[in-house]
């Protein structure tokens, strides 16, 4: 039950506000959910506070206690995988170097790289086999060709990112089956019609992950005594953990109010109609969480009444309720600064996944994550949520503010690295904040996500390359025109070509998001796709991509107007609980997961240098059956350059 808290001698309840990010998201730097609450309720006069538990887990669990605890587990196994018996055999070797592996991905044991890089230092699982795929220039060193003579502190930054990876798999086969460092018990709420999967797991007896979970939490609500707790959701991998941290706070203290917002919410619980979920949780809110919880802080103070409550889901006599009191979001402009403070920057985890340059800077390095404006200035993608707020209800910040903002989070963490988290970070935007951090010579590193669209010029990039632009990803999507204008992306192959080629000009990274299996994509578009993508590498417009495969979302173009694309939706089952794919018959019976097999194998390849200068039906050589010739020219790309730096 949401109830007032304690009422002061001044007649009003004070509130404390804990917001908490769940297991798991990222491990090399924060969420930014709780740290824009936070800044935006300081900037309130509320009291409030934060911290990371996805984090704190996975540095209790790969700690000389945790892994002690997994032994005694993994110990008592009846038939252990092949990773956990090779973890039982070395054990002491894993005892005696997490501690020092942890410190050095933390930066504070540089030193160890020289230990690590001798391969003798660090037990070595499964995931080392990778090292097998690449190439030994002739020196007995497989890592030569990416990190050469030096390259010290990357070099064993990637074997220590094997070593963890090792033990992630360790704590997946004895420990919990559900687990991952990014997507913990996913399948448990993506999409599921019913609560019933994640209510028989929350019910479950504990497994080791779950009983560290708890005490984390009952130690931070012990250290804050909060009167409000905030679970930020923003994938479906936070929920099971969210869930057992709410019970955990109730079980500590039942008048505790909980609250849960964040992307998977408002993506795939707007119709929640089972009411368990609300015997983990007091209150849902939905989109933007400013006025939503500013309104639930009143209420608690008991300066609101509960219906006047915004864009919030409760549960009352049993039954489900969104309680929307009309009432205007708070500006963009006015939502204050966020702010790191209480997430202890300095035990996050740079890890080194892949070596290509420009992936790797999701799970590498510590990142202030800001955004330049709220929702998308496009919005008109067919495959995207474009009917949602969080897409729909674009605002951008001024440069002056947007920079105000950068200089003070600069201050407070001591980290110039920025990554502009923006559905699709507008062009004019970027200008005004290039020049104005120009202006004012403040001078950070940003990478940021956009469209690839003709408004990016030569000369824009090189200002935007000058303000600090290190980086850039966009989608590209299926690389095929009649499929970009039937997904209105509002971009065409070879324009894409000339503005990835003016960032690289620029000397800034570029990544591609790329997707297989749109409706009617047929078996020659994806060869031609690939070849599109073979030639944007071969040219060096792009340095990484990845291939999605497509899903139809209810609350995208193609799921509420599937006739318009050729398509036919599957009934859905009655849902209670999450809705957001949804399945479909296209009539060209393409046999999609077979071609992503080739897809994924090729856009590996590619960003590690190989096989750029190969036809790409090599790639489909598991498929059964002739795959058709590119219909594309070889050279499309090349002579789409040409004339457009003719015409310059």
């Amino acid at each position: 039950m949401i109830s007032p808290s304690s009422v002061t001698g001044a007649g009003l309840a004070t509130v404390k506000v804990l917001s908490l990010i769940p297991p798991m998201t990222q491990l090399n730097t924060p969420y930014p959910s709780t740290a824009y609450l936070t800044g935006f309720l300081r900037s309130r006069g509320i009291a409030a506070v934060q911290e990371d538990l996805a984090l704190a887990l996975v540095l209790e669990l790969l700690s000389p206690t945790g892994l002690q605890q997994v032994q005694a587990v993994a110990a008592g196994l009846f038939k252990p995988s092949a990773q956990v018996a090779n973890f039982l055999d070395q054990f002491p070797r894993y005892l005696a170097t997490i501690a020092q592996v942890i410190a050095f991905l933390q930066g504070r044991d540089s030193t160890l790289a020289h230990r690590i890089n001798t391969r003798q230092y660090l037990p070595e699982g499964a995931r080392f086999a990778t090292l097998d795929a690449y190439a030994d220039d002739g020196s007995g060193d497989p890592l030569g060709w990416a990190f050469g003579a030096l390259g010290l502190q990357d070099r064993a930054r990637h074997l220590a990112t094997l070593y963890l990876n090792d033990l992630a798999d360790v704590l997946k086969d004895a420990i919990d089956p559900r687990f991952e460092f990014v997507r913990y018990a996913e399948q448990l709420a993506t999409s599921q019609p019913t609560f019933e999967p994640l209510a028989q797991a929350l019910a479950a007896p504990p497994n080791l992950m779950d009983t560290t979970l708890v005490a984390l939490t009952r130690e931070a609500i012990a250290r804050h005594q909060p009167t409000l707790v905030l679970l930020s959701v923003p994938f479906p991998g936070a929920v099971y953990a969210a869930l057992r941290i709410a019970a955990a706070v109730k079980a500590v203290d039942p008048t505790i109010t909980v609250a849960m917002g964040g992307g998977f919410v408002n993506t795939e619980l707007r119709g929640l109609s089972d009411p368990r979920v609300f015997e983990h949780v007091d209150v849902i809110t939905l989109d933007a969480g400013e006025r939503p919880l500013l309104a639930l802080v009143e209420h608690l103070q008991g300066l609101r009444a509960r219906a006047r409550l915004v864009r919030s889901m409760i549960c009352e006599d049993g039954a489900v309720k969104t309680l929307q009191f009309p009432e205007p979001d708070i500006p963009f402009d006015e939502t204050g600064t966020p702010t790191w403070d209480g997430l202890p920057l300095d035990r996050y985890l740079s890890l080194l996944d892949m070596l290509n340059p420009m992936n790797r800077l999701w799970s590498d390095g510590r990142w202030n994550k800001l955004t330049v404006a709220q929702g998308c200035y496009w919005k008109k993608c067919s495959f995207c949520d474009v009917s949602l707020d969080y897409i729909s209800q674009y605002e951008a910040a001024s440069a002056s503010v947007l920079v105000d903002r950068i200089e003070a989070i600069v201050k407070e963490t001591g980290q110039t690295g920025f990554h502009f988290v923006d559905e699709a970070a507008p062009p004019k935007a970027l200008k005004a904040a290039a020049h104005e951090l120009i202006a004012r010579q403040v001078n950070i590193s940003w990478w940021g996500n956009i469209r690839f669209e003709k408004t990016f010029t030569p000369a824009l990039c090189e200002l935007l390359a000058q303000s600090g632009c290190i980086a850039i990803s966009g989608g590209l999507e299926v690389a095929s025109d009649r499929l970009l204008k039937l997904m209105n992306k509002g971009v065409s192959v070879e324009q894409v070509a000339r503005v990835t080629k003016a960032f690289a000009d620029a000397g800034v990274l570029v990544h591609a998001y790329l997707m297989y299996g749109f409706p009617t994509q047929t078996v020659q578009d994806t060869v031609d796709a690939l070849e599109y993508v073979r030639q944007l590498f071969e040219n060096g417009c792009i340095h990484s991509g990845f291939f999605h495969r497509f899903a139809c979302t209810v609350h995208s173009p193609v799921g509420l107007k599937p006739q318009d694309f050729g398509i036919t939706l599957l009934p859905l089952p009655p849902v209670s609980f999450a809705q957001n794919d949804v399945g479909f018959i296209d009539p060209t019976g393409c046999d999609h997961d077979a071609l992503g097999q080739g897809l994924k194998k090729a856009i590996y390849n590619y960003m590690h240098g190989i096989g750029t200068d190969e036809d790409v039906r090599a790639w489909f050589s598991h498929l059964r059956g002739k795959v058709p010739k590119p219909t594309v020219n070889r050279h499309c790309i090349a002579k789409a350059l040409a004339q457009a730096s003719a015409a310059a």
